[in-house]
C-alpha cells in the first residue's frame, strides 16, 4: 500500500545523501519534498504540513551538530524515521482485559469496511494466544451477515451466538446482551460483538451502535474502517469519535494498492491509536500494528522483527531443536530438514509478501511480484517422490531414480536435476557457515527469477549453478606453461 509513498521518500533521501554537508535550505528542500509526497498520498494537507514542520524545526535545530557527524543524511533520516514512528502512533499497546472476564470487545464501522471478517481474524488471533473468544451476531441489519459469521466462526472453531436469522430480523441490542450472559455462564473470557454498519453515516446506525454500546458497556470499542477509502476514512472517524466514540482503530485491506493516506493521518485527527491490521483475506492475514516496523517499512529498511516471528510460528520448536542440534554436530543438512522448512514457509503465506519484508524491497518490487508461490509446491511435491533414503544421501540418484522422482511428481528430469543442484549448493553453503566461512541465508527458498541469490539478503543456496566455462589447453608446452602462469 505504502510502495508509492515509499519510492518518494527514498528518491527525497538519494538528493540529500549526495550534498555532503547540508545548509538549511537542504533541510527545506527535503521537507517540501516529504510534505508533497503524504499529500499524494492522500495524507490529510494539515497533517502532512504539521509533519513536515516538525522534520524542518528539529532539523534546523540540530544542524550544527548534524554536520559535524559522518553521515549528515543518515542524522535526518533518524528524525523522520521517529516522527514518522510518532505519526502512526508511537508505542503500540495491547487489547485492555477487564479485571472481570469477559472482557467485551465492540466493533463498529461502515457497511464494507470488513467488520465480520476481522471478528473472526481477531477471534482467532486472541484463541492462539490462550483466550476463549464468542463471537456475538448482533448485525441483523445486512442480508447474511449472521451466516457469514457463522461461516467464520466454524473455519476458526470458535462459538457464534446467534439467536436470531438476520436480514432484518430481530432486535441487535437484545443479542448483544443475552450473548454476554451466554459468555459468562460458558465461562468464555472475550466477548466480540459484531455491529451493523450502513454505506454512510447516519442517525439510524449511530443509534443502534450507541444503544448496544450502553447494552454490553465493552472494554474497547474497535472502529474498523477499509484504508482504501483514502480522506473518507479519517472524516468517517470523526463521525463515530463523536457519535459513539471508539479507544482504537483497526485497518483493513491494507494489502490493497491504495495510496496509505488513511493510516498517516487517522491518528493525529481522532488521537486513537491503530491497534491491528488486516493485510489479505485469509484469516491468518492479521498482524498487530507496530507503528516503528511500519515506519521501517515505508522507508524502505523493510520488517525483519515481523519476518522472524513469522518464521518462528511457523516452524515449531522439536523442528527447530533438531536442527539446531544437526548444525552444531557438525551433520549435514538433509533434504528431509529441506521438506521441513518448505512446509514451514507455506505455513507462513505469501512468499512475495514476506520478501517485502527485506530491506530494500522497493527496488526489487517487479520480481517480488513476478514471483510464484507455486514454486514451493512443485519443489516439495519433487521432494516428497523421493524415498527417506534417497533424501538423506542424494548421491545415490541416478538417471532412473530421478525419472521415477519426476513422473511421481508430475514434473520434467530436468527440474529433478535443478533442484538436486541448487541443494547441493545449499548443503556447500551450510559448512561453509558451520567454519564461519559465510552466511547461507535461508537454505530452502527457490530461485527468484532474474535475481542475483546474494542481492538483497536473498538465498544464493537455490539458485542455478552454472559452471565456469574451461579453456582449451594449447598442445606447444611453452605456450601453455606461459598461459598458465
Amino acid at each position: 500500500m505504502f510502495e508509492n509513498l515509499s519510492a518518494k521518500f527514498s528518491s527525497a533521501f538519494s538528493s540529500l545523501r549526495a550534498k555532503g554537508r547540508l545548509k538549511a535550505g537542504d533541510i527545506s528542500e527535503i521537507a517540501d519534498q516529504i510534505k508533497a509526497a503524504l499529500i499524494e498520498s492522500d495524507v490529510a494537507l494539515d497533517v502532512a504540513e504539521k509533519f513536515a514542520t516538525r522534520i524542518t524545526d528539529r532539523s534546523l535545530e540540530k544542524l550544527e551538530e548534524v554536520n559535524r557527524g559522518t553521515n549528515p543524511s543518515q542524522a535526518i533520516f533518524a528524525i523522520v524515521n521517529e516522527e514518522l514512528t510518532s505519526i502512526l502512533g508511537g508505542n503500540s499497546r495491547r487489547i485492555r482485559m477487564a479485571k472481570k472476564p469477559p472482557t467485551v470487545i465492540m466493533l463498529t464501522g461502515l457497511q464494507g469496511a470488513g467488520k465480520t471478517s476481522l471478528a473472526g481474524k481477531l477471534a482467532l488471533h486472541l484463541k492462539k494466544d490462550g483466550n476463549t473468544p464468542l463471537l456475538i451476531a448482533s448485525d441483523l441489519q445486512r442480508p447474511n451477515a449472521v451466516t457469514q459469521l457463522q461461516t467464520v466462526g466454524e473455519a476458526i472453531k470458535v462459538p457464534v451466538f446467534a439467536p436470531e436469522p438476520g436480514n432484518g430480523v430481530g432486535d441487535p441490542v437484545a443479542v448483544a446482551k443475552a450473548g454476554l450472559k451466554f459468555a459468562q455462564e460458558k465461562f468464555h473470557n472475550i466477548v466480540i460483538v459484531d455491529t451493523a454498519g450502513r454505506l454512510g453515516v447516519d442517525q439510524e446506525l449511530m443509534r443502534e451502535a450507541i444503544r448496544i454500546r450502553d447494552a454490553v458497556t465493552p472494554d474497547e470499542i474497535l472502529f474498523i474502517v477499509d484504508a482504501m477509502v483514502g480522506q473518507d476514512a479519517v472524516r468517517t472517524a470523526q463521525a463515530f469519535q463523536e457519535g459513539v466514540g471508539f479507544d482504537g482503530v483497526v485497518l483493513t485491506k491494507l494489502d490493497g494498492d491504495a495510496r496509505g493516506g488513511a493510516a498517516l493521518s487517522i491518528l493525529e485527527k481522532t488521537g486513537k491509536p491503530i491497534l491491528f491490521s488486516s493485510t489479505g483475506e485469509k484469516v491468518e492475514d492479521f498482524d498487530i500494528f507496530y507503528p516503528d516496523r511500519m515506519a521501517s517499512r515505508i522507508l524502505g529498511m523493510g520488517d525483519i522483527q515481523t519476518l522472524a516471528e513469522q518464521a518462528k510460528r511457523a516452524m515449531d520448536s522439536t523442528t527447530t531443536s533438531r536442527l539446531e542440534e544437526k548444525f552444531a554436530k557438525g551433520e549435514d543438512f538433509t533434504l528431509t530438514d529441506f521438506l521441513s522448512q518448505l512446509q514451514a514457509m507455506k505455513n507462513m503465506g505469501s512468499m512475495s509478501k514476506m520478501l517485502a519484508m527485506l530491506p530494500g524491497a522497493g527496488a526489487i518490487k517487479k520480481q517480488i511480484e513476478n514471483f510464484d508461490d507455486n514454486e514451493l509446491v512443485r519443489t516439495q511435491a519433487i521432494v516428497e517422490s523421493m524415498t527417506p533414503a534417497e533424501r538423506n544421501d542424494p548421491k545415490i540418484l541416478n538417471g532412473s531414480r530421478r525419472a521415477r522422482i519426476a513422473k511421481g511428481s508430475g514434473r520434467q528430469v530436468s527440474e529433478v536435476n535443478n533442484l538436486i543442484d541448487r541443494f547441493s549448493a545449499a548443503q556447500k553453503m551450510m559448512k561453509q557457515m558451520r567454519t564461519g566461512k559465510g552466511m547461507p541465508g535461508m537454505p530452502g527458498m527457490p530461485a527468484m527469477s532474474g535475481m542475483g541469490g546474494a542481492g538483497m539478503g536473498l538465498p544464493a543456496p537455490m539458485q542455478p549453478k552454472v559452471a565456469p566455462k574451461k579453456k582449451s589447453k594449447s598442445g606447444n608446452p611453452a605456450k601453455r606453461a606461459a598461459e598458465e602462469a
